[in-house]
């Protein structure tokens, strides 16, 4: 019992660094944004920074809306590659993860700045359109380009969770509902789709945080036209508008926002998953 004990306290000891690293790195820099956000420039207490955030209704309402849009695209198109993906052979499936993870392997920004030389007025699309003899299409500095740069760079997020669920489904299971009669639509229904809900929901979650929190997409992409959260936040504590008080007060309201979606999200996935075990 003693040595067991002693075991635990030298395990204990080996988290200390960790614990330090989070409590500088993590706890105190939550604390300063709370401590910012609620005070004023001569440090007294205020809601002044809350109540100020009315005027930036419509950059909240616009991130999250393409935050949205991309990551129900990114589902849509996800999910069947990744179905795709777990019905290969391992040869294959090592292939076809090397080819999803590839681009990720690049700098963020370049990868950014690459799509910038592709959908420009004198890109790559128009000077093909060009050379068919059709008409050019202006994308660059749109919505659209803000949610095409969220697909790209974030639709792997969405793949690579529902494939590690999807794979590990185990065919008996599927073959024991087509031997009851279940045809390939009530098998996907009923048993694929409930089984894969925790990689959707860990997928949804982790394209829908960074999408609503992005500021490099919007600025190359959108041009500056299409302000969304994270670059409010940036002009806030790097910009002309230096206000770290209204800043952290807006980072406090964005966080809020992500933990009260990922809450959500959970809480649905619990539900889901007592439905299947039922």
């Amino acid at each position: 019992m003693k040595q067991h004990g002693s075991t635990f306290k030298g395990r204990h000891f080996f988290t200390i660094p960790y614990v330090v690293w989070m409590a500088i790195f993590v706890v105190a820099p939550l604390i300063l944004v709370v401590v910012y956000a609620f005070t004023s420039k001569s440090g007294q207490l205020t809601l002044d920074n809350f109540t100020r955030m009315g005027s930036f209704w419509a950059v909240f309402t616009r991130s999250i809306l393409l935050a949205l849009i991309a990551t129900i695209i990114c589902l849509l198109v996800g999910y069947p590659l990744a179905c795709a993906l777990a019905r290969e052979g391992p040869r294959l499936q090592r292939i076809f993860l090397m080819l999803i993870m590839l681009p990720m392997w690049m700098n963020f920004l370049l990868r950014t700045y690459a799509w910038m030389t592709i959908l420009e007025n004198t890109g790559l699309i128009n000077s093909i359109l060009s050379l068919l003899g059709l008409p050019n299409i202006s994308i660059i500095n749109t919505q659209g380009a803000v949610v095409l740069g969220m697909i790209y760079n974030y639709l792997p997020f969405m793949v690579l969770p529902i494939y590690s669920v999807l794979v590990k489904i185990d065919s008996s299971v599927i073959e024991a509902a087509q031997d009851l009669g279940a045809n390939s639509y009530q098998v996907f229904l009923k048993i694929i789709l409930p089984l894969s809900l925790p990689g959707v929901l860990s997928g949804i979650t982790m394209v829908f945080v960074p999408s609503v929190s992005t500021f490099v997409i919007s600025r190359l992409l959108g041009g500056g036209k299409n302000m969304l959260l994270g670059d409010l936040i940036e002009m806030q504590f790097l910009g002309s508008a230096y206000n770290p008080h209204l800043g952290s007060a807006i980072s406090l309201i964005m966080m809020i926002i992500i933990v009260v979606c990922m809450m959500v999200m959970n809480r649905f996935g619990e539900g889901e998953e007592q439905a299947v075990i039922l």
